[in-house]
């Protein structure tokens, strides 16, 4: 199957850099992959994946499109952007803590509801439709919803996945990957952040059978590992676009929960301190619902001698979020 194609959103390739003084302190050559840097939005790595989606939406003739998230979504950000761009209407379900039924609602408060990624998505046009706090399936439902509703009104609806986690989305950092190695080759380590999975698992699929390994840092409580089920059937949805395809296995994927915290989208302690170590140290800012839980990890990694050598962390981008009103100092 020839590989899908795209429309150009994003920036590329991002910088990538080497973190002097941290790899000094913690006795690791660390690297730094810039996807806060993608021009697109205010940065991020969903842009990279919504280059791919973006040419689906537009090849079915979609007039509409539905996601869903939480408040603070920077895919829902980024994806508003690129709708406007378009001239198609876009629309979002939002929760304030979504959480994964297994896991339970998280007692802390996610971060700050109305200002930051929700004050741009009011700028770009996107209609966000705040439900209750419930399960992800609840979220879901609510899509649906409004699917519906568009419908009825006679617009061509495309639905979009959760976070843009598609074979798309994978796709997209397959060609990361790729980029990546191209800018740093032999790279012992890549750290990264995960989530709804298609950027795990698509850096996973360029680097199996190398001497890279990538780790993702789950920034969800995900107690029963579904998502990595997940990601092995994005994985097999890659292979349907590459020459030599890999059939990944559970195995192949390394997901760490230690880092998780309350839950999806509430800031943890550890998190928090490991923003503020790369700020102080390095200069650079991380988000605390993402890429400052992966940071977090990477520094217990490094310290427990878990990673070594030169090692490539994944900066994913939502910076936004710093700015939201509850997020703690």
């Amino acid at each position: 199957m020839p590989a899908p194609p795209k429309v150009p959103l994003v920036l590329l390739p991002t910088p990538i850099h080497r973190l002097d003084r941290l790899s000094e302190e913690l006795g690791i050559d660390l690297w730094i992959k810039r996807d806060d840097m993608t021009g697109f939005a205010l940065g991020g790595n969903k842009g990279r994946k919504l280059e791919y989606l973006m040419a689906d939406v537009l090849a079915k003739g979609s007039t509409a499109v539905v996601a869903c998230g939480a408040v603070q979504s920077n895919f829902i950000r980024q994806l508003g952007a690129a709708c406007a761009m378009h001239g198609i209407r876009c629309a979002a379900a939002v929760m304030d803590r979504p959480y994964y039924a297994a896991a339970g609602k998280p007692e802390k408060a996610a971060i700050g509801p109305r200002n930051a990624n929700v004050r741009i998505d009011e700028l770009l046009g996107v209609e966000l439709h705040h439900a209750e706090d419930g399960d992800w399936q609840s979220l879901y439902d609510v899509q649906d919803g409004i699917i519906r509703r568009l419908d009825t009104e006679g617009h061509h609806v495309y639905k979009m996945p959760i976070g843009g986690s598609s074979v798309f989305g994978a796709w997209a950092f397959v060609q990361a990957g790729i980029e990546a190695a191209s800018q740093r080759p032999e790279i012992n380590y890549l750290v990264t952040s995960s989530s709804s999975g298609s950027t795990h698992t698509g850096l996973t699929w360029h680097f199996a059978g190398t001497s890279t390994t990538v780790i993702g840092i789950s920034a969800d409580p995900d107690p029963e590992f579904e998502l990595v089920d997940d990601m092995v059937e994005l994985a097999e949805g890659v292979d349907q676009y590459a020459e030599c395809p890999k059939a990944l296995t559970k195995d192949d994927f390394d997901l760490r929960i230690d880092w998780v915290g309350e839950g999806y989208g509430v800031p943890s302690d550890k998190g928090m301190r490991a923003i503020e170590k790369l700020a102080r140290s390095e200069g650079i800012l991380l988000d605390p619902v993402y890429s400052g839980k992966a940071f977090a990890g990477l520094l217990d990694l490094a310290a427990q001698g878990e990673i070594s050598g030169r090692v490539l962390f994944w900066h994913t981008g939502g910076i936004p979020a710093l700015f939201a009103s509850e997020c703690p100092n």
